[in-house]
């Protein structure tokens, strides 16, 4: 009798298949190919505190651009019988053609001995709230005249104050949106100059070496060693007191540029020392190349991401550069609207006792930093070819 054959057993371990799957396959290739900004923004992607921060650093300057538009007034208009008015509470209710808004009104009793008015919520008094309502006129950018605003009293003139008023009877909110331009403004463009100051000082005392970077150097060096405050204190008090508000809007940006390029410059220095005697820029150099070429066109876009991150890092100490100018008085002053400018009511500490909403422009200032230094990391983390 003829036996069967064993069957021959399996063993219990799957065979793997040598080749990755299609889909890893294809991002395999895709990483192949990826340019360094590809590469970059995938790792960014990965880190999530720095995408939130992402969304809110854009989500403030669109506010900031159509700060017109999104506030309920200008920052102009003002009313005193409303000084310190606390802020209202937006409810919704049902009516025929849907929901609609609005705010109660104030009842003020006033102390006949000491003058202080005290505000109530007065549900009987219906402040009835629109949006795209017509309000106080203004320029968009100033170009442009237009009357309309997202959300404010349908009847112009009744008191709307979201978040408060101040000593003066000025909306809190709309000097915030205001605000915002301002100081954020201050951030960009004062990055953008201490970048190119930092660049070509920078590039100067790496690429050619020897005086021009020991002499260099040594100013970065005399500039880092004077303290921040009392330098900033000395050049803001440089500042004729009878300069416009637009006037001292550009002088306080190219102070914090004069002071904010020596990072910058540390920085590209550094990379130029590295790169100087790469093969590519020996390359260019015999091929003929001008030194301008050489520095823009091959040295500089080959550590640009590291460069973009520095700027990112940098925004922030310039909008707290202006915060704390304007708030010891030495920057921008009223009628110019700024967060240090707003911060000013806030040095009396009997205001902030009986009005705590004065320090709303301090909460504006904390979201945002904290949104850009959240951004300057993710960017940091993604450039660094090590991580």
């Amino acid at each position: 009798m003829i036996k069967p054959m064993a069957v021959e057993e399996r063993s219990a371990t799957p065979v793997t298949d040598p080749l990755p799957p299609e889909a890893d396959r294809q991002a395999a290739v895709r990483g192949g190919t990826a340019s360094q900004w590809q590469l970059i923004w995938r790792k960014f992607r990965r880190h999530k505190l720095a995408k939130i921060g992402l969304v809110a650093v854009l989500f403030i300057y669109a506010v900031a651009i159509f700060a017109e538009f999104l506030a309920p007034s200008t920052p102009s208009v003002q009313d005193p019988k409303y000084a310190y008015a606390p802020p209202q509470v937006l409810h919704v209710y049902s009516q025929t053609e849907g929901l609609g808004l609005y705010v109660n009104g104030f009842q003020v009793k006033q102390d006949p001995q000491t003058y202080a008015r005290t505000f109530t919520s007065d549900p009987q008094q219906r402040i009835e709230v629109g949006l795209f309502v017509k309000g106080a006129p203004y320029k968009v950018w100033g170009l442009f005249p237009s009357d309309r605003h997202f959300i404010g009293p349908k009847e112009f003139g009744q008191p709307f104050f979201l978040w408060g008023a101040d000593r003066a009877g000025h909306d809190l909110l709309t000097r915030i949106l205001y605000g915002a331009r301002v100081s954020l403004s201050i951030g960009l463009v004062g990055v953008a100059m201490s970048f190119l100051i930092g660049l070509t000082m920078g590039g100067i005392s790496g690429y050619y070496g020897g005086k021009p970077d020991t002499l260099i150097q040594r100013i970065i060096e005399f500039l880092m060693a004077i303290p921040t405050l009392p330098l900033w204190l000395a050049l803001s008090a440089a500042i004729p007191a009878g300069w416009g508000p637009l006037t001292r809007y550009f002088a306080i940006t190219v102070i914090l540029s004069v002071i904010g390029w020596t990072g910058m410059a540390r920085v590209v220095r550094g990379r130029f020392l590295s790169l100087r005697e790469e093969d590519f820029v020996t390359a260019a150099r015999l091929d003929g190349c001008s030194q301008p070429r050489i520095i823009f066109r091959h040295m500089v876009p080959s550590f640009s991401s590291h460069i973009i991150a520095s700027l990112t890092m940098s925004v922030p100490a310039m909008i707290l550069g202006e915060t704390g100018l304007s708030f010891l008085g030495l920057g921008l002053q009223s009628p110019a609207v700024s967060w240090g400018v707003l911060l000013q009511d806030a040095q009396n500490i009997r205001a902030i006792q009986t009005a705590p909403w004065l320090m709303l422009p301090g909460a504006a200032i904390f979201i945002t930093v904290l949104a850009m230094n959240f951004v300057g990391d993710g960017l940091r983390d993604a450039a660094d070819p090590y991580k």
